[in-house]
């Protein structure tokens, strides 16, 4: 016997729809490319929405066709979220930090028909766009005042002309929930980026879990702003979230450094935001060179690499900030857990809660978690064991776009993340190492992310980087790379002396190498496989 409710399919256009309905006056804020600050409110957007829909029906766009983007975090990105997917397209993100090469692989491969293109973004554009195989037009997203003169791009559009011919009078259309959504690339560290095609089931799916209170905790009290940008997995789903709940939200455009963030947190009331260390780490900086405080931010949600322990305790002793330590993947669009303490944790002592807030939470319902070790046997949720990490869910991926990477769940839908992690017996999960970064030293493992994080909390350290180098004893030692502060004083003996207090004495890293800068994967994480290379001659002391 079935059950007497009403099937109706779950659309991100909803979502828009639902916000413009009771959430019509509540602004969308935007630092923009063309200078100032723009405002509106989800009224003004959903009716913009509608135009880019109309639009792209205008150009010839069908249902399933890729629409790429090449574009920061600003109002008119946020509508094509919305029209692209509405009118059953697919919203491609493309990241601009990207090797040339890979944008020019990522557009090919999803076989974008259109490109919607930031100001600054343009000339990149201009000089990829003989490469493309399937682009018929590029849209300039600025008005034509803006356009900047002489670019050779062949029959380039203007967004705001293109939305000044429609009327606006879109009627959404319904169709299969399981239809594909948006198109997100993983950063492609080994080979090439690999796309994972979400649908508007696992959209939605995905925005109300990571709604609620004990994930992101969004309300229509909420003043979002998302410092992770909207190419880097539709913005960890917040502008659909935000949406939602009918969150005032605030988009940063193209400057992230901290001057410039703080003033939009002060300015527009910030409650809530989101990114990876390497953004809070200048924001600390300018906040603490300066002697400023934040006024209305509670919550910092922290992922795509460990957050260091200095940092989370500095956000809350110093700037009543709660750190929400969050971990996911693209394949997992991308949430798949979030710290936030239970009633007992509470009662600790400022110390052991932070120790419960460097894991890296506890997975909302919808996503399944287990470790495995040797042969995929299960291993127990005592906080002690670890293994590899493996997950399930409505949103997680079932396989590549074009199947590239062949079958990538088991015959049980799990898929391995490729990280070994912990889960404790309340549920909290902490990811240890990469599995292809965790060093192994005499047939025990060391966690490079807790020697890091150790590292980190040196008052000299702005960023630390562990990898392992060949031992011809030990099979692998620990190297710690350390970017000091500016101006800061830091030798080899201090620092190992400063971590002998901290961890294991076999842990300890055989050398320490100190370097100008530690490079980045264009979505902010630490890249190792370029510390690998430029290390590769290496030999460590011996003696």
């Amino acid at each position: 016997m079935l059950g007497l409710i009403q099937d109706r399919p779950l659309l991100i256009q909803q979502l828009i729809e639902h916000a413009a309905l009771n959430h019509s006056d509540t602004e969308i804020v935007s630092r923009t490319l063309e200078g100032g600050i723009h405002r509106y409110t989800y009224g003004d957007a959903h009716l913009r929405a509608k135009k880019v829909a109309e639009a792209l029906l205008a150009l010839g766009i069908k249902a399933g066709d890729r629409i790429g983007t090449l574009a920061w975090n600003g109002y008119r990105h946020f509508e094509l979220y919305y029209g692209i997917s509405g009118m059953g397209a697919v919203c491609h993100t493309i990241n601009p930090r990207l090797f040339p090469e890979q944008i020019v692989y990522i557009v090919n491969h999803a076989e974008d028909q259109l490109l919607f293109v930031d100001l600054n973004l343009l000339p990149v554009v201009e000089k990829l766009l003989p490469q493309f195989k399937t682009v018929r037009h590029v849209v300039a997203m600025t008005d034509r005042a803006h356009l900047p003169k002489d670019l050779g791009i062949p029959n380039l559009l203007v967004y705001e002309e293109l939305l000044a011919d429609q009327p606006g009078r879109y009627d959404w259309p319904v169709f299969d929930e399981r239809t594909a959504s948006s198109l997100c690339y993983t950063s492609g560290t080994t080979g090439n980026p690999k796309g994972v095609l979400y649908s508007h089931r696992s959209t939605i799916l995905h925005a109300y879990a990571a709604a609620l209170p004990d994930t992101l905790n969004l309300s229509a009290r909420s003043v979002v702003l998302p410092v992770v940008p909207m190419f880097h997995v539709n913005a960890w789903g917040l502008p659909y979230s935000a949406a939602l709940a009918g969150a005032k939200l605030v988009f940063p455009g193209v400057a992230l450094d901290g001057a410039s963030l703080h003033e939009l947190f002060e300015q527009e009331g910030v409650t809530f935001t989101a990114g990876v260390p390497t953004v809070w780490l200048a924001l600390l900086q300018h906040m603490q060179a300066n002697k400023l405080k934040l006024s209305t931010l509670k919550y910092a949600v922290i992922g795509g690499s460990a957050a260091p322990p200095a940092m989370i305790e500095t956000f809350d002793r110093d700037y009543g900030v709660e750190v929400l330590h969050a971990w996911g993947m693209t394949e997992m669009s991308p949430l798949g857990s979030v710290n936030h303490p239970k009633a007992k944790h509470l009662k600790l002592s400022r110390e052991e809660l932070l120790d419960v807030r460097l894991k890296q939470g506890r997975p909302a319902f919808g996503v399944e978690m287990k470790i495995v070790g040797d042969g995929g046997k299960e291993l127990p949720r005592d906080g002690k064991a670890f293994g590899d990490l493996m997950v399930r869910g409505p949103w997680v991926t079932r396989g590549y776009f074009k199947g590239e990477g062949g079958e990538i769940v088991d015959q049980d839908g799990w898929f391995a993340t490729g990280d070994v992690a912990t889960l404790d017996p309340d549920g909290y999960m902490q990811i240890t190492d990469r599995s292809k970064d965790v060093i192994k030293s005499g047939g025990e493992w060391i966690s490079s992310i807790d020697l890091e994080n150790a590292a980190m909390a040196h008052p000299a350290v702005a960023e630390a980087a562990v990898i392992g180098i060949h031992h011809p004893k030990w099979d692998e030692r620990p190297l710690l790379i350390v970017h000091r502060k500016p101006g800061a004083k830091l030798d080899k003996d201090e620092m190992i002396a400063f971590l002998g207090i901290k961890v294991a004495k076999w842990w300890l890293p055989d050398d320490v190498q100190f370097v100008e800068a530690i490079p980045h994967t264009a979505t902010g994480k630490i890249l190792k496989t370029r510390l690998r290379e430029d290390f590769r001659d290496y030999k460590l002391p011996t003696g």
